[in-house]
């Protein structure tokens, strides 16, 4: 399953050759929300694999982009103890432009979202 969040790129990390075969990357992208009135800033880390990890360099630190991922869990043993580790594995990455149209936000009609109260608004038919 496939998911997405949309932030701002705060950091990211140099490539990490793990094996001889294997090489990740880090990045983290800031998530704020407003949640009652109330701002919510999260910080997500996310980790790039093998030909992805060179995905990264298009984009600079500040930069507003939509993130896709997949979310991965293993289990790791060592000297009897037992942990999981869950990664956020980055396939794709876009440049969001949150200011549209010369500084103006993007425009959306205004009855998207909202129930329709006007006559003007319920007759949309064509004759």
């Amino acid at each position: 399953m496939s998911y997405e969040l949309t932030g701002r790129l705060i950091a990211k990390y140099e490539t990490v050759q793990r094996t001889q075969t294997f090489k990740t990357r880090e990045f983290v992208v800031e998530k704020s929300e407003d949640i009652g009135g109330r701002v919510i800033t999260n910080y997500v880390k996310f980790q790039c694999v093998q030909d992805k990890t060179a995905m990264i360099d298009r984009f600079t630190i500040g930069e507003s982009v939509k993130v896709y991922f997949n979310i991965k869990g293993s289990k790791w043993e060592k000297n009897g103890q037992v942990n999981y580790i869950t990664n956020l594995d980055a396939w794709r990455m876009e440049s969001i432009n949150l200011q549209q149209d010369g500084g103006q936000a993007a425009s959306i009609p205004e009855h998207v979202g909202n129930n329709l109260s006007t006559p003007a608004d319920l007759d949309d038919l064509p004759f």
